[in-house]
């Protein structure tokens, strides 16, 4: 364990401490996203479930998940706790190695570098933090209801159309899901030069890795707010 922690003291160690964790992320955001597809699915028109909406039986089964090892609900909070875990060390070691990084260059970046970088890395680490905050509110908004006046538990269709129906929040949803799209392009393309894959052989493949990712997971996440909106889903 010591030599974790003193691997972690490192700028090697943080910057491995948020590929990994990054990982982690993209993962899950990427599922979400999948899993938050079966809004457009409608109702089920038959079988046990007939007249339930299919993202609503998606939710139970999240909740369900682990039985009878676990109780209803327990496995899906630890998850919860360790995505929340995920994104803490994520966010603190992305500030240390920013802090780092400007104790060892304490003159601002030429206006040459400044301009060479894409929008997408001058962003990262203020989206971040916004990203933070948007985090939290999505969890008062679609898991606790405390943001959400037409909340009710276990109706996930049904508090995903009060929410969105909201033109505010919807575009609180879209804007946060772009700047989403934008940590994920350039996390991904950080991620694999972290693995030291920062070859010209490799970067036009890592490039147009990290745009479809981040293309696929943006339009997917702006296309639910924007589809109540519309009155696509109602």
């Amino acid at each position: 364990m010591k030599g974790v922690a003193s691997l972690y003291r490192t700028a090697v160690g943080k910057k491995a401490v948020m590929a990994v964790t990054g990982l982690v992320l993209f993962g899950f955001v990427l599922v979400h996203m999948f899993g938050n597809l079966k809004l457009y699915m409608g109702k089920y028109a038959d079988g046990p479930h007939a007249g339930q909406y299919v993202i609503d039986v998606y939710g139970e089964g999240l909740r369900a998940f682990g039985a009878p090892f676990f109780g209803h609900g327990q496995f899906l909070w630890l998850a919860r706790f360790a995505l929340l875990a995920a994104v803490g060390f994520h966010m603190w070691s992305a500030w240390v190695v920013t802090r780092q990084s400007w104790a060892a260059r304490p003159d601002r970046y030429a206006i040459k570098t400044f301009l060479k970088a894409d929008y997408a890395s001058r962003t990262m680490r203020w989206g971040g933090v916004i990203l933070a905050f948007y985090i939290a509110f999505h969890l008062a908004d679609l898991t606790l209801g405390v943001a959400n006046p037409g909340f009710q538990p276990g109706q996930v269709y049904r508090n995903m159309v009060a929410s969105f129906s909201n033109p505010l929040v919807a575009g609180l949803y879209v804007v946060a899901n772009v700047l989403l799209g934008l940590h994920l392009y350039h996390g991904l393309w950080s991620f694999f030069q972290t693995l030291g894959w920062n070859n010209p052989k490799f970067n036009s493949w890592r490039r147009s890795f990290a745009t479809a990712f981040a293309w696929i997971v943006t339009l997917g996440n702006v296309s639910f707010p924007l589809a109540v909106l519309m009155g696509w889903v109602r």
